[in-house]
């Protein structure tokens, strides 16, 4: 993975950085997880779908969907 990179002023203030996408990407799944269990509704709903044993394949569900 490429290295973090910070942006500092002309005081070697920093200002910002640049994050490798990946990284970018892990970051806001956490974010998104995190507000979704904010909500005890949604917490119940994931905990479901997440111990849920039947279902179906993720391609025949594509299929169904016409995607």
């Amino acid at each position: 993975m490429e290295p973090i990179r910070y942006i500092s002023d002309e005081h070697n203030n920093v200002t910002g950085v640049i994050v490798p996408i990946d990284l970018w990407r892990e970051i806001q799944s956490e974010k998104e997880t995190a507000h979704l269990l904010k909500s005890e509704n949604m917490k119940k709903r994931l905990l479901k779908a997440k111990n849920r044993k039947e279902g179906i394949p993720f391609d025949e569900a594509c299929k169904k969907l016409g995607v």
